[in-house]
This record gives C-alpha cells, sequence and structure tokens, in this order.
C-alpha cells in the first residue's frame, strides 16, 4: 500500500488537490492507496479532507477509482460496511485499520 500525506506542511485546498490528483495518477498501478489529509481543527473535517473526500466521489462516478474508504468508517457505521469486507485483505495490515482515524481515507484504484 502506497501512503501519500497532501497535508502535512499545511498547503492550501488547491495545492492539496493537485497533490491527491498527482498521487492517484503516479500510483495507478497500486491496488491501495492511503492518503493522509488530516481531520481539521475543527475535528469535523477540515477543508482538505471535505475537498478529499468530494474529489473522490467525482473521480468514483467517473470510473476513475474503483471505491474508498474514510478511515472514521472502520469503526463508525457510515454506510461502508460492504466495502469494509470487501477490501479487509488489502487494509487489514494497515496501522490505521479499525482505529478509526478521520485524518486518512483508503483509495481503491481500479483493476
Amino acid at each position: 500500500m502506497i501512503t501519500i500525506d497532501i497535508k502535512s506542511d499545511k498547503p492550501l485546498v488547491s495545492v492539496a488537490s493537485a497533490r491527491l490528483l498527482n498521487g492517484i495518477r503516479i500510483h495507478k498501478n497500486e491496488k491501495v492507496i492511503k492518503i493522509i489529509h488530516g481531520y481539521g481543527s475543527t475535528g469535523v473535517g477540515g477543508k482538505i479532507k471535505q475537498m478529499v473526500h468530494t474529489t473522490l466521489e467525482t473521480l468514483k462516478a467517473q470510473h476513475q477509482i474503483q471505491d474508498y474508504i474514510p478511515g472514521e468508517a472502520l469503526v463508525s457505521f457510515m454506510g461502508y460496511a460492504d466495502l469494509i469486507q470487501k477490501y479487509k485483505p488489502l487494509i487489514q495490515t494497515d496501522s490505521d485499520y479499525r482505529k478509526g482515524n478521520d485524518g486518512i481515507t483508503y483509495i481503491f484504484i481500479k483493476p
């Protein structure tokens, strides 16, 4: 699994967006990409996290990625149970698996 940190230097949303898209493009042959986007200072999701999820919804609708799972969905009922079971073999060894980390999202690339 490839991990991409798009937020550690506190970039503008536009810079983080470019990092996200570039990371997906570069690692399009991976099965899973783990994005570290942070969760925002409010604790409910900052602008970068919101951008990541909005972008991933668009990419999924355009069939450019297979699926994604927000980190917090691994420990709460958010409608991702089927996807978690489907992709469990790919993410269960990750250190954030089952931690409910609001600051990460797993992206599953199209086979």
